[in-house]
């Protein structure tokens, strides 16, 4: 069934796919013998409060909060391979926006879904034609200076979702609070018109664009290739809690390209205790069956495949690391990067906290592999753009953020949240001897 939904690039594109193969076993070749063996990927996560309307001067918030989303995709842009830097490949998270354009979608109301009113959280997400007129045109002007500089991939978030509501079936308590979410009820998601239409497999972004090969239900999945280090690697973004039809369809793209080192990139997979749950207000597999919970992903794809090495996520506020083996035995990376709820830049504007006034601050991840080393690294740093400096350098960083995000933690265990070294231990056998060059 997936493959009448897969794009037609994938189908018929196969000359195309060839000569991609041809230009970046030519290119991996050519950096390979520079010794140009390391490479970064940009990951940013859940920019949906720098884009939301309402964190915006003319609403009365301090600044604009869109500001600090534009500064940190300029930074990117200005530092990808093209422009003399080192970024070969970007990937974001999801949650891209903050809210949504219609109280319940068509499809999961004709199949018997009912919204029902949630004082708490509908005060600030209730659905507003404003996230079509200004958090959507920002998201892609922000995305625009990427286009044509590097390959990159968006993954919808529940906030990408036409529509979020609470379901009848699990219901807010009488006594709901901000406090804890095992009262505020279920929220649900459906609709993916928004997202298909910034980030689609037809938009300007990814049409005609020979890294960009294959997808999924309108481009909710996607797979893209991109050439780093003397290597081709896949990376496979997934939407928000994934159905069996997208993973079905992400594993038939592994088997259509053997051998390659594999990246899963989707919303919601890890919590910041490094335990694979969802977030308990989005557990959506509790209510429509349809849908996979992260633990499920990983057994029915992520471990199954030993081409996956590495699985990036965000959604749930923190940071963590976890390494499991695969069916094969193999090392799997999985990392979580969340920092929307960031909230020092309002602080230092004389803002007042509340539930709703995370930020971001600016902050996002960099991965530089090396895979020049006996055992190939990943350097983790995370940068700001609006402080310009790294987490590391930043002496206040524990002090700002620890007690929210890791409560108890030392600071320098702190630290290392942010900042640390992956040893690849098994990436060479794996994916390198034998093999130099990109084919």
């Amino acid at each position: 069934m997936f493959w009448s939904q897969t794009n037609r690039r994938f189908v018929l594109g196969m000359l195309g796919s060839a000569a991609l193969a041809i230009a970046s076993g030519v290119q991996a070749r050519d950096q390979a013998k520079k010794g140009d063996t390391a490479f970064t990927i940009a990951v940013i996560p859940d920019t949906q409060n720098y884009l939301d309307f309402t964190h915006q001067a003319k609403d009365g918030f301090p600044f604009d909060a869109a500001k600090m989303f534009m500064d940190q995709m300029r930074y990117v842009a200005d530092n990808v391979e093209a422009k003399g830097g080192d970024i070969a490949f970007v990937t974001a998270l999801g949650d891209i926006w903050q809210h949504q354009s219609k109280p319940i979608d068509p499809e999961h109301e004709k199949r018997g879904f009912r919204r029902v009113p949630n004082p708490l959280l509908d005060h600030h997400l209730s659905p507003s034609n404003r996230v079509i007129s200004e958090e959507m045109p920002m998201a892609r002007e922000g995305y625009k200076l990427l286009a044509g500089l590097v390959p990159f991939s968006v993954v919808p978030g529940n906030h990408d979702y036409d529509a979020m509501w609470t379901d009848a079936r699990q219901p807010p308590s009488a006594n709901a609070t901000l406090s804890d979410f095992k009262t505020l009820g279920q929220l649900h998601v459906g609709g993916l018109d928004n997202f298909r239409s910034v980030f689609g497999n037809d938009s300007d972004f990814f049409k005609g664009k020979p890294w960009y090969v294959a997808s999924h239900d309108g481009g909710a999945d996607s797979a893209q290739i991109f050439t780093a280090g003397g290597l081709r690697f896949l990376h496979i973004g997934l939407q928000f809690d994934a159905p069996d039809a997208s993973l079905e369809w992400a594993a038939q793209v592994i088997r259509d390209h053997p051998g390659l080192p594999t990246i899963i990139a989707t919303h919601d997979y890890m919590n910041n205790r490094a335990e694979r749950r969802p977030n308990p207000l989005l557990d959506a597999n509790s209510l429509d069956p349809g849908d996979n919970s992260p633990q499920e992903v990983w057994d029915k794809l992520i471990s199954k495949h030993d081409q996956i090495f590495l699985v990036l996520c965000g959604h749930q506020l923190g940071q963590s690391i976890r390494t499991d083996k695969n069916d094969a035995g193999h090392d799997v990376l999985q990392l979580l990067s969340d920092y929307q709820d960031r909230r020092q830049t309002f602080l230092d504007a004389g803002g007042k906290p509340d539930f709703w006034s995370g930020i971001g601050d600016g902050w996002f991840r960099l991965m530089r592999f090396d895979l020049g080393k006996e055992e190939p690294t990943i350097a983790v740093r995370t940068y700001s753009t609006h402080y310009k400096k790294f987490s590391r350098d930043e002496g206040k960083y524990p002090a700002w953020y620890r007690d929210h995000e890791q409560p108890g933690m030392a600071d320098d265990k702190f630290h290392d949240m942010d900042d640390f070294v992956i040893v690849l231990k098994d990436f060479r056998a794996r994916f390198m001897e034998g093999r130099r060059f990109a084919q």
